[in-house]
């Protein structure tokens, strides 16, 4: 029993937390004299019930096994999203359960989608609970890639543990000095990109909001028209730049502090990254350059890198409707979708070293159908990878799509079009925020689609956001009899 009871402890302990965030939207009532207590209210439900969780559950000494583990990495999200939905619901904005529970689970997961039709007369207090609640997500799921996803032998960790086996323990002695170094960056590059923001325009307000969705990767803005609204090429430039910062793994800048000056450019992971980013940019750039003569170049060039940067990065800020440009920027970005940055990041999708890993096996096995006597060894970062890792990470992305199209498919059944429920279903399981076509586009939200679809919906961002596994594990019977 005391293995539940350390989970729900803990469940308890992250409850209080969120509703300790809660005060902070409170006082910007208070300030801006918005005529509602629903986060006061909401925060006092909150922390009363995560007390009772951890008072029910208190014990001498508390322990995980693997079953507690992977319980509480899928308790913690739910319940977070749970009680994030309580001031949508007592706020004025109208929301039903269903809408209310969709928003705070976009914002957890980073996801970026939106019910919401016009954040511009929202109130303050809920457009920063909704960043609030998208930066607490993006340095969730980094605590998660360092403790829980390594367990799975398919997380981004595992990779990291796998290439510094060998000097983990010197360069971290404890698990405390490394929840401190990350969460200190997270802190620095969150201001860091606020004080940009402001500088170059924004209100404090905005550039307070914008920067915790920013370097979360989250994509959540304070207006309808996303970074669009600005009309700012700098603001824009900003953007760009601490997306890139918030897809790149956190381990990276504690192995930089630590003295690794050549961290960032001896990464493969994040060399990959950047290649893609690159060549992608280059291609959107010549389909601009040859379909839409009234654009300057420089122009061309800023609209493709921050609509491919936000795009493959899970981000989903926009700028334009990129729906509008034609039916290769639809296939193009959809694509894109399914991409994510760096494992280890506040990223998304199929990270950047499962793609290079499937590269390289299919390489390995051209070169056996060449050579068949010939032993090839697969090395990634200079280190041997095993034939069980390689199938894991095959396992993952076949897995990923076969559940997109599962979800695609039943987002259609609920009355969906083709372009809304495909784009819908890749959106959710990727956590990119913004879908495709009309309803879901750029510029459209997802107040339209059905309750059921809304559900279906927070369900995959639920699947994305924790690496597929880590939530359908539990629904094995063979996994808890183990």
């Amino acid at each position: 029993m005391s293995a539940n009871k350390t989970v729900f402890f803990i469940t308890g302990v992250l409850v209080v937390v969120l509703g300790i965030f809660m005060l902070i939207p409170y006082l910007l009532q208070i300030y801006y004299q918005e005529n509602s207590h629903s986060f006061l209210s909401s925060a006092f439900i909150t922390i009363f019930i995560g007390c009772l969780f951890i008072l029910a559950n208190l014990e001498k000494n508390y322990r995980l096994n693997l079953q507690e583990t992977f319980l509480f990495s899928t308790l913690a999200w739910v319940f977070v999203a749970i009680f994030g939905s309580l001031p949508f619901i007592f706020s004025t904005l109208n929301l039903s359960f269903s809408e209310a529970f969709f928003e705070s689970m976009s914002g957890i997961t980073t996801t970026g989608s939106t019910v919401i039709s016009n954040l511009d007369d929202a109130p303050k207090s809920i457009l920063l609970w909704r960043a609030i609640m998208q930066w607490l997500g993006g340095i969730g799921i980094i605590v998660m890639a360092i403790t829980v996803f390594p367990l799975l032998k398919v997380g981004g960790m595992q990779l990291f543990k796998m290439e510094s086996s060998q000097d983990t323990e010197k360069i971290f002695p404890r698990t405390a000095e490394v929840a401190k170094t990350i969460i200190s960056t997270y802190l620095v590059l969150t201001l860091l990109c606020s004080i940009f923001y402001w500088f170059f325009g924004m209100s404090i307000f905005d550039s307070v909001a914008h920067s915790m969705t920013t370097i979360a990767t989250g994509g959540f803005s304070t207006h309808t028209e996303s970074i669009g609204y600005f009309q700012s090429p700098n603001i824009e430039m900003v953007a760009t730049i601490f997306i890139i910062l918030g897809s790149i793994p956190f381990i990276s800048y504690l192995k930089f502090l630590k003295g690794n000056s050549k961290v960032f450019f001896q990464d493969v992971q994040i060399r990959g990254l950047l290649y893609l980013l690159i060549v992608s940019v280059f291609i959107m750039f010549l389909y601009l350059f040859f379909t839409n003569s009234e654009i300057s170049l420089l122009d061309r060039l800023r609209i493709s890198s921050f609509n491919v940067v936000s795009i493959l990065s899970g981000t989903g800020y926009v700028t334009d409707d990129f729906g509008l440009w034609g039916k290769f920027s639809l296939i193009f970005f959809l694509f894109l979708m399914f991409v994510g940055g760096c494992a280890g990041s506040t990223t998304c999708g199929i990270k950047i070293f499962r793609l290079q890993m499937l590269f390289l096996f299919i390489q390995n096995q051209i070169k056996k159908l060449i050579y068949p006597n010939s032993i090839s060894i697969v090395k990634y970062n200079n280190q041997k990878i095993s034939d069980n890792f390689i199938t894991s990470v095959i396992i993952f992305i076949f897995s990923y799509l076969f559940l997109f199209i599962i979800l695609a498919i039943l987002l259609s059944i609920t009355g969906l079009d083709f372009l809304s429920a495909v784009s819908g279903a890749a959106t959710s399981i990727s956590n990119v925020g913004p879908g495709l076509g009309e309803m879901i586009g750029p510029n459209g939200n997802f107040s339209q689609v059905s309750d059921v679809s809304k559900w279906l919906l927070s369900f995959g961002m639920l699947l994305g956001r924790l690496e597929l596994f880590a939530v359908l594990v539990l629904f094995f019977p063979s996994f808890w009899r183990n």
